[in-house]
């Protein structure tokens, strides 16, 4: 993933963030590699970006035979 703008809590506004691993998928503290520490350009303030994993759907075996 590429630079993006973000607020910054030192900065106080849009500033530009930048992830400290040169290369994508390259994160040592990452399983998966893909890294969630993003750094401000302008102060260095840190900030963690991350997707969170969905639930999965109940599977129709677990609904099938239920009444509402």
């Amino acid at each position: 993933m590429g630079p993006m703008f973000r607020p910054c809590q030192g900065c106080g506004g849009e500033q530009l963030f930048e992830q400290p691993h040169p290369m994508l998928g390259n994160c040592p503290d990452a399983p998966d590699g893909l890294c969630p520490e993003w750094s401000c350009t302008e102060c260095g303030a840190a900030l963690i970006v991350m997707v969170l994993p969905q639930p999965r759907p109940a599977a129709l075996a677990d609904v099938v035979g239920r009444v509402a």
